[in-house]
């Protein structure tokens, strides 16, 4: 019971605060990711169902950015979020980012052909999470029917050597404000 009055006065204040960083957990079972917790190991899908592309792994010794977006094409993930990170793609990785990458619930043939219409190539790698198993695991997902059910959250972190160092959770989940590249403290 206890776990359960916690988890929703977590949820309740998570809910009422703007972009913060979050640092607390809010169970012991299913914990949302919180800034010093490592990135789970969970396989992503880039171009195409045979490669797959696990974070976890790749985070290991590594300064990396994530951030997901609630759907591919769509007008805020096209004309602003995607758009940033793409912009400020040189900056971040001279100011020590290996690499940046951009997750929605999406099959990896849409976001190959998202991120070749925005020109992310050699900027931001686009990772499909196929099933929603990444972004269940993060406990990131919404419930978005007009987009077509579960979708991620929108967010970005940077992690260094697969421990998350800074997280923006967007608190409407879907708006544009802290999740943006320009918000990036490296």
């Amino acid at each position: 019971m206890n776990q359960v009055i916690n988890r929703a006065i977590s949820v309740d204040a998570r809910s009422s605060l703007s972009c913060l960083v979050r640092g607390f957990r809010v169970s012991s079972q299913n914990m949302v990711i919180s800034v010093g917790d490592k990135l789970p190991t969970v396989d992503l899908f880039e171009d195409s169902p045979a490669n797959k592309v696990n974070l976890g792994k790749i985070a290991a010794g590594k300064k990396i950015i994530v951030f997901a977006v609630p759907g591919a094409f769509t007008p805020g993930c096209s004309k602003t979020h995607l758009p940033g990170f793409i912009q400020k793609a040189g900056e971040l990785k001279s100011k020590g980012i290996s690499e940046i990458f951009c997750v929605a619930i999406n099959d990896p043939f849409v976001m190959a052909a998202w991120g070749k219409e925005h020109g992310a190539e050699g900027k931001v790698r686009m990772l499909a999470d196929t099933t929603g198993q990444f972004t269940d695991a993060l406990e990131l997902s919404v419930d978005l029917p007009v987009l077509g059910g579960k979708r991620s959250k929108r967010y970005s972190m940077v992690l260094e050597d697969g421990v998350v160092k800074e997280l923006n959770i967007e608190p409407d989940n879907t708006g544009l404000s802290c999740s943006l590249a320009d918000n990036i403290k490296v």
